[in-house]
């Protein structure tokens, strides 16, 4: 697998998000779960990605489990369920999230941690200055922001230097390209892309709508609700076309978009199964092929919002 830098790390291109492991996509158990991290670890992937909100633990605690130390860790903190649901970037809850966090992984130090969401009312020179002393004592490698704005990356990184920003990115969700890539590659961060498949919209086959009521993620998201889910899947068809006409899979050909726009820039798909990691095949792609791609998926092809107004609390908007 290519190799890209993260922080002081040099880590495999694709790295691997376990969000699902804690059940937001639909119910998971902890063997299959174990299974699809020996195959990704098989794969190549070297980076691994989680939060103490996915499952409430339970990502971290399988992670813990598997044991594996050869392998970049990341993880996070930040986001407080509630009700009601809020955000914490004080260095209290920070220090308290990170030897939580540290349990449950069952280690000492973790290779990258970020703020899950920022707090507006503390200033983010505050927060780096946290994350800064947490680096100076050994306890976390580096640190990241998520969901964030240029102008809140260049404030942290003046601060105390920023390693990796993470925000969703991929073919339906542009935004970071309106600034966000752009600072992240001037300042030396990495940009992590998550979601970097549309949350299974760019899966193997088309996407079928039997997501459960009040356990699937997407059964509230704008762009998976009718009539939206319907004008999106139909959107996406020719894309599916162009794949097949050249050999590609769907998932390995959205994924290799994601990578071709930045050597900086480090997807982070997610699974709950191990089958579906052979979809991840990264195509080399030139640029007639790019230009072929955003022919058939033009920049704002989406139908809907990527989150609800509900799920933007604390989503730092910027355009």
């Amino acid at each position: 697998m290519e190799q890209r830098r993260l922080g002081t790390r040099t880590v495999g291109a694709v790295g691997f998000g376990t969000m699902s492991f804690g059940g937001i996509f639909g119910p998971t158990d902890e063997a299959t779960s174990l299974a699809c991290l020996d195959a990704a670890a098989d794969a190549g992937i070297t980076h691994f990605d989680t939060a103490d909100i996915y499952g409430m633990g339970l990502s971290e605690r399988i992670i813990g489990r598997w044991g594996r130390r050869d392998i970049h860790l990341a993880t996070k903190c930040g986001i407080v369920t509630g009700p009601p649901r809020t955000v914490r970037n004080d260095e209290s809850y920070i220090r308290q999230s990170l030897e939580a966090s540290l349990r449950r992984l069952g280690r000492e130090h973790v290779d990258l941690y970020y703020i899950h969401r920022r707090q507006p009312e503390i200033p983010v020179e505050d927060l780096a200055g946290t994350m800064g002393r947490l680096v100076h004592e050994g306890k976390i490698g580096g640190y990241g922001l998520s969901e964030v704005a240029p102008s809140t990356l260049r404030r942290a990184h003046a601060e105390h230097p920023v390693t990796a920003v993470q925000n969703e990115f991929s073919l339906w969700t542009r935004l970071p390209q309106l600034g966000l890539i752009q600072a992240c590659r001037e300042l030396g961060v990495a940009f992590v892309a998550f979601s970097p498949l549309g949350r299974g919209m760019f899966g193997r086959e088309p996407l079928k709508r039997a997501f459960r009521t009040g356990i699937d993620f997407r059964d509230t998201n704008p762009r998976f609700l009718e009539p939206n889910f319907s004008a999106n899947l139909s959107a996406i068809a020719p894309f599916r076309a162009l794949c097949a006409a050249r050999g590609w899979s769907v998932p390995g050909t959205a994924l290799a978009w994601v990578l071709a726009q930045g050597d900086h820039i480090i997807p982070i798909p997610g699974t709950r199964r191990a089958e579906h990691l052979h979809d991840w095949q990264v195509p080399r792609l030139d640029p007639a092929d790019i230009a072929a791609i955003e022919r058939v998926l033009p920049a704002g092809f989406a139908h809907g919002d990527r989150y609800g107004d509900h799920q933007m609390a604390f989503v730092e908007r910027y355009c």
